[in-house]
């Protein structure tokens, strides 16, 4: 079977690694994944307003790792680092697949701005100043996995990639346990520079894209996606799960994935 190259981008605070049993459904369509484990962890690409030093390093990747055009599928932080990625640099990809990432309309993008402007923007971002203070250690993987477990957050997640995130998404701490690879303070920066330059890209995508919204709990509202559909010309669809659906269900977000490549 000839493998086609799909680049994967990781939603805020996820290593790409623990979305282990999406890849692993990914190959079984044809595919080969490549990813950056932690976007942003990188100093020589600083998190900044609107990430655009993510999409240098998002682009510095695919240009060492894709000899051809790739389909490149995003959530969240990573379909909008795509998006503009695609729009930087259109002759890198052949589709854009972009799960529940807040690109957003001149409504919200105005709000997000002014958060930022007035300093109130970590109110209201899904980390907030929580982010900071979030536990960071742990005994073992297994412990890490009991920790989540019981969290409400995690309650809808695929078990297997729950595993995964205890496994793949802790490093050993340097004194026997383990602790988060994606660091809070990272998360917390990416949280605090979510873009809101949306409005000034429009019309400039020259990719096919396609946008899969979040059935439950999604990161944009209805007049977002009119605004998606209108102004990147973008086909929508609905994933059943909340905004972290791709490792709620897994399998059935894969199958999506590879059915979108295949249009």
């Amino acid at each position: 079977m000839m493998l086609h190259s799909l680049h994967f981008a990781h939603a805020n605070s996820f290593p790409a690694s623990i979305y282990h049993k999406l890849h692993q459904r990914l190959a079984t369509h044809g595919f080969e994944v490549g990813y950056l484990d932690t976007i942003g962890h990188d100093p020589a690409y600083p998190v900044s307003d609107c990430w655009p030093h993510l999409v240098d390093e998002t682009l510095a990747y695919m240009a060492a790792n894709y000899r051809a055009p790739v389909v490149a599928v995003g959530h969240s932080l990573g379909g909008m680092v795509l998006l503009q990625a695609a729009i930087r640099e259109p002759q890198r990809f052949a589709r854009l697949i972009v799960l529940d990432s807040p690109l957003l309309g001149p409504r919200t993008s105005f709000m997000i701005w002014l958060a930022k402007r007035l300093g109130f923007i970590q109110r209201i971002t899904p980390g907030g100043t929580g982010t900071l203070r979030r536990r960071d250690n742990w005994a073992s993987t297994g412990s890490v996995y009991d920790y989540f477990a019981r969290k409400p957050a995690f309650a809808r997640w695929d078990e297997d990639c729950l595993r995964d995130y205890a496994t793949h998404g802790t490093l050993d701490n340097g004194q026997g346990g383990r602790r988060l690879k994606f660091r809070p303070q990272v998360e917390h920066a990416i949280y605090g520079t979510l873009p809101h330059n949306s409005w000034f890209l429009r019309g400039q995508l020259q990719v096919p894209c396609s946008y899969v919204v979040a059935g439950e709990g999604s990161a944009i509202r209805p007049h977002d996606l009119a605004f998606i559909r209108r102004h990147f010309t973008a086909d929508i669809h609905t994933q059943r799960g909340s905004h972290l659906f791709p490792l709620e269900y897994p399998l059935e977000t894969a199958d999506l994935i590879a059915a979108l490549a295949a249009r």
